[in-house]
């Protein structure tokens, strides 16, 4: 038996691992390079001599494809243009056949119908609720005086939308055929499609497709594309082996295992897919605008332009309302089981609700040619908000001037401008080994190289201070937004009557366009960098929120019971199992987070910030299609380096827990 006196005595300190150690001689090296940058020049800023000229070469890439494919391009836009012009015919301008004295001019749908044959949609979808919800958003658009650039909007989203359901199915069907081709090419290219902002792909669909509602719809169908394509790879890999094999065994061929077994089975997660498509779809009809797309975009464009905060407020509310009724309806479709065939029931009895919709058009459209006020809503009978909202902001600023103003110069003086210098004063060289060495920690040798590659090329392109500018608005955003979404979704996860209020909050703001949180806030704090962070916070803060309440909520009710009879109290509980545990999803939230700064910031090089975003936006005024991609690669590559770090430690925290 050992004594007391012969136990040996335990060290005071516990000695340090090699991780800790690892980030001490990081940091500290860091540091040296920080306070040396005078010296270390080099390694501070990327020296000029050795910026690779990636622009250059993008351009003279572009301006090779315009001179010898042009042929491609135009047909590409005479056959895209068919379906484009029949849609705006429809429902927006009234088809015309012929040409000269002898044309003739079709009319276009009555307003009247189409608000009921949306209605029959939404009745065909969910019952009459949704039949009135989807009736009354577009009955709201019409007395609004909206509906002429609703339905040009309307028109580009029906041709776009199954443009991209179409492409994402094939790609999505090919990448689950091949997991070498979906790892290799397709989950890298959906990267990149959608972390780099839209507005660096706006000028080559201008350059080689002109300014025309074309080049919007494949800048829309690029930016829209890529959830169908996940959705599809996802749906059909959690199709149960059983129906595989039932499908085998019944002898079916690949192809019609395909669509007779695994795509009606992944339906339900395939009209997700659709859902996402429609919403991205819309949320980019605004950018598109600028390159010919028209519509409520172009409405809400000229308002911001013109500092009109009505005008925008009220195109942009259309936007979300026409958002709303989609995004509704297509959850419905979704959800909804196909019904079985009644015997007997005739052609007409099948598609009851499809005849009643045509019926409806019909009838009144036919009528609008005696009664022109079921054409076009008279203008007396529609109603603006526009003096409201200016009021509002009016009576805002003549009573809380000097608040405002205090509080955006204390904003600007004692936080942006402290945190701007030491953004773009950080050394690369630091940055890379920082960031390599948290790619190592979190996902090994691969996240490393990726990590270290894609910061490095932010410097080596010479765009290294407005790289760092651009992190260092987001980054501070995202902060924001999670200090604010985070607790509360805790609040609305512990809560359900504080979830109800919230819900409704929250959805606006999901659907609301980017550039509607700029137009009021430009408003009361002028152009610059706190109303961009103030815009980016409220167009962000949505996934912090519903994150952190979808993983409180998801925890399972038998570790908290656990908890409970181990004599935990309700702050234990919470602090030791259910965050935790909510952790992986939290994280998820944030990931979103940062992707949604990321996306809002550049829209915010409109009014005066200093960033890639403005590389984005000086390169589509001089038409440089190469500098306009760079600077849309180097932040694609802040967006991909934050995903994959935020995605390694999520993943660290479920293998942790199991």
């Amino acid at each position: 038996m050992t004594s007391l006196a012969d136990a040996r005595p335990l060290p005071a300190r516990l000695p340090l691992g090699p991780w800790p150690l690892a980030w001490i001689a990081a940091l500290a090296l860091t540091l040296g390079l920080y306070l040396g940058r005078d010296t270390l020049a080099w390694a501070n800023l990327w020296p000029d001599d050795h910026v690779v000229p990636f622009a250059p070469w993008l351009t003279a890439l572009m301006a090779w494809i315009k001179a010898n494919l042009s042929w491609l391009t135009r047909g590409i836009t005479a056959v895209l243009d068919v379906p484009l012009q029949v849609a705006f015919g429809l429902i927006a301008k009234g088809a015309r056949i012929g040409t000269g004295a002898d044309a003739v001019v079709l009319p276009t749908l009555s307003w009247v119908g189409i608000v009921a044959a949306a209605a029959v949609a939404g009745h065909a979808a969910g019952g009459w609720r949704l039949a009135a919800l989807v009736g009354g958003c577009l009955l709201y658009i019409a007395l609004f005086g909206q509906w002429q650039s609703a339905m040009l909007t309307l028109a580009l989203i029906l041709v776009a939308v199954p443009l991209c359901v179409l492409a994402g199915l094939v790609v999505g069907i090919r990448a689950w055929r091949s997991p070498a081709l979906e790892r290799l090419v397709v989950t890298p290219t959906l990267d990149l499609m959608q972390t780099i902002p839209t507005f660096a792909y706006l000028l080559p669909m201008l350059i080689l497709f002109g300014n025309s509602p074309v080049s919007a719809m494949l800048a829309t169908a690029i930016f829209a594309t890529p959830p169908m394509v996940r959705a599809t790879i996802v749906a059909l890999r959690r199709v149960p082996a059983e129906l595989r094999d039932f499908g085998v065994m019944a002898g079916c061929t690949p192809r019609q295992q395909l669509w007779r077994v695994l795509i009606p089975t992944a339906r339900p997660m395939l009209m997700l897919g659709v859902n996402q498509v429609i919403m991205l779809a819309l949320n980019m009809v605004i950018i598109s605008s600028m390159i010919g797309a028209g519509g409520l975009g172009y409405d809400v464009l000229l308002a911001l332009r013109a500092l009109k905060i009505g005008q925008g407020m009220e195109a942009g509310l259309a936007i979300v309302v026409l958002a709303i009724a989609l995004d509704r309806l297509s959850q419905a479709f979704a959800r909804r089981r196909p019904v079985a065939a009644r015997p007997g029931a005739g052609l007409l009895g099948h598609h009851a609700h499809l005849a009643l919709a045509l019926a409806a058009l019909a009838v009144t459209t036919l009528a609008s040619l005696a009664f022109p006020a079921l054409a076009k809503l008279p203008a007396s009978l529609t109603v603006s908000t526009a003096p409201l909202w200016k009021a509002g902001v009016d009576w805002i600023t003549q009573h809380f001037f000097d608040t405002i103003e205090l509080f955006r110069v204390a904003l600007l003086a004692h936080v942006l401008n402290p945190a701007r210098a030491f953004c773009e004063n950080f050394p690369w060289a630091g940055a890379v080994l920082l960031l390599g060495l948290a790619g190592y920690r979190l996902g090994g040798l691969r996240l490393a190289l990726l990590a270290t590659v894609l910061t490095t090329f932010c410097a080596a392109t010479g765009l290294w201070q407005k790289t760092m500018a651009t992190v260092y608005l987001c980054g501070l955003s995202t902060v924001v937004a999670a200090l604010i979404g985070i607790p509360i979704g805790i609040l609305c996860a512990r809560s359900d009557r504080i979830d109800r209020l919230v819900a409704p909050v929250i959805d606006t703001l999901q659907t609301l366009p980017s550039f509607c949180f700029i137009i009021p806030v430009v408003m009361l704090f002028r152009v610059g960098d706190v109303t961009a962070l103030i815009a980016t916070v409220a167009f962000a803060v949505v996934p912090a929120v519903r994150y952190t309440n979808h993983g409180l909520r998801q925890v399972p009710p038998a570790l908290t019971e656990a908890a409970t009879m181990s004599g935990c109290t309700p702050a234990q509980t919470f602090w030791r199992v259910k965050l935790p545990m909510a952790l992986p999803e939290i994280m998820l939230g944030l990931n979103q987070t940062i992707l949604l700064s990321l996306s809002m910031i550049i829209i915010c090089a409109m009014i005066g910030t200093r960033d890639l975003g403005q590389e984005v936006f000086i390169a589509l005024a001089k038409a440089d299609a190469g500098r306009g991609l760079v600077a849309g690669l180097a932040i694609a590559c802040i967006g991909i380096v934050a995903d994959r770090l935020i995605g390694g430690a999520g993943a660290r925290a479920r293998a942790r827990l199991g």
